[in-house]
């Protein structure tokens, strides 16, 4: 007999107990891999695994040196799925990525020699240092799943995500992204310095060559969990605290552009998959808290004196959770 879970609202959920413990247990062996090539916070790898479960994509900012390419290829290599990495340039050309028709001398026709974008699991490194034409050379890919070449469409493989590095603007040589292909992202997480501690264990454990890390789930599983995280039960009540949160900033003076209805669907589907990898076939309050800085601030457009003043869309945000209570 089929374990029920009980909602905190009296909904019954719509996934089994015996699943639930399969997907965190899946969740956490790839943790375990992940953190033993990766010393850092252990939520950057659980936004990493919401990224993937809610079909998303995942945009890491930091200062050089501070392991997100490591992080990213880590989290590759536990998948067991096709891998492509792309060194963004200032010389790339969009073709670069999505591929392009050549001649064929022995029939006279035209081939199409595919970009790296035709992969389950794409690593852009340093995004921003590529222009924007580049850049939007991948919007469809992140919105559509799939790219045009030369008039004809091509769908992507299924599972496909884009973990994608960028260097702060401060830094010389890069281009900010366009709003329309940040917002193309699930969540954007801001890596810092490590502490002390973390810094030391560094040179402990990397001083040597590290083996990859295991691989732990394929792409059939990956696709079946997915589908299960639009099973996790959402509550009436949880849906308004979603809306007060993302209403919120478009009424905030500060902000020129305030949260769109893609990003409360984008909220709702984070809190989802968060609540799914920790276990749980419903939604707390608590997962939506948790989501809300990383999924909502890179979508904010702040006035330019707010910005002038120190304001930041993660300022913001941490504004309307104070200001937005639930229940």
């Amino acid at each position: 007999m089929v374990a029920a879970v009980q909602t905190p609202d009296g909904a019954a959920s719509a996934i089994a107990q015996q699943r639930l413990k399969e997907v965190r247990a899946c969740c956490e062996a790839i943790r375990e891999e992940v953190a033993s090539l990766f010393i850092g916070p252990a939520e950057v790898v659980d936004a990493l695994l919401v990224a993937l479960f809610a079909r998303g994509h995942i945009l890491l900012e930091g200062v050089p040196g501070v392991a997100k390419t490591t992080l990213c290829r880590a989290f590759a290599q536990t998948l067991a799925a096709d891998f492509r990495r792309v060194q963004f340039t200032p010389d790339l050309l969009p073709s670069d990525i999505t591929g392009t028709y050549v001649p064929d001398l022995r029939t006279s026709e035209f081939t199409l020699r595919r970009g790296p974008v035709f992969t389950n699991v794409l690593l852009g490194d340093e995004i921003n240092r590529a222009p924007a034409k580049t850049q939007s050379a991948m919007l469809e890919a992140m919105q559509e799943r799939q790219v045009t070449i030369e008039g004809v469409t091509h769908r992507l493989s299924s599972p496909f995500i884009v973990l994608a590095t960028q260097n702060p603007v401060e830094q010389e040589g890069v281009y900010p992204l366009p709003e329309a292909q940040l917002d193309r992202f699930l969540i954007k997480l801001t890596l810092g310095y490590p502490s002390a501690d973390q810094e030391l264990e560094v040179l402990k454990t990397h001083r040597r060559h590290r083996p990859e890390a295991r691989q732990v789930i394929g792409g059939e599983e990956v696709a079946a969990i997915a589908e299960l995280v639009e099973e996790v039960h959402v509550s009436h009540e949880l849906m308004r605290y979603i809306l007060g949160l993302v209403r919120q900033t478009r009424t905030d003076t500060r902000a020129l552009l305030g949260a769109s209805p893609r990003a409360s669907l984008a909220l709702l589907k984070a809190a989802q998959a968060r609540a799914l990898i920790r276990g749980r076939g419903y939604v707390l309050p608590d997962d939506i808290q948790a989501m809300a800085v990383s999924v909502l601030a890179h979508r904010i457009v702040l006035h330019p004196d707010a910005e002038l003043d120190g304001t930041t869309g993660e300022l913001l945000i941490e504004s309307a959770l104070r200001a937005v209570r639930y229940g």
